[in-house]
């Protein structure tokens, strides 16, 4: 069966800024991440330490990396939109000239 984009597709004007953005993104978010992972596996009792309202260090520093990661992706949609369609802008006009 032939399936096509649900949407028409167009030049991509900030493929450079994207991947730039995207990868200090993920690079940051993992050393959030190796950050938990290292607590659990050189001190496993400090992530049974009670932090916040009742819920232990693993608990919060779950909920943060979740909470982070759905942050950056609405950080990453509103700088790379911007980046987009200050690019268009300036294409179009240059194809004016």
């Amino acid at each position: 069966m032939f399936h096509e984009p649900a949407a028409p597709s167009g030049k991509e004007y900030a493929v450079e800024y994207k991947t730039r953005l995207g990868v200090w993104m993920f690079i940051f978010y993992s050393l959030l991440y190796i950050g938990f992972v290292a607590i659990n596996l050189s001190s496993p009792e400090l992530m049974s330490s009670i932090v916040f309202a009742g819920l232990n260090l693993a608990t919060v520093y779950g909920f943060g990396l979740i909470i982070f990661a759905l942050i950056q992706a609405l950080i990453y949609s509103a700088m790379c939109g911007k980046q987009e369609r200050l690019l268009k802008s300036s294409d179009q006009c240059e194809g004016k000239a």
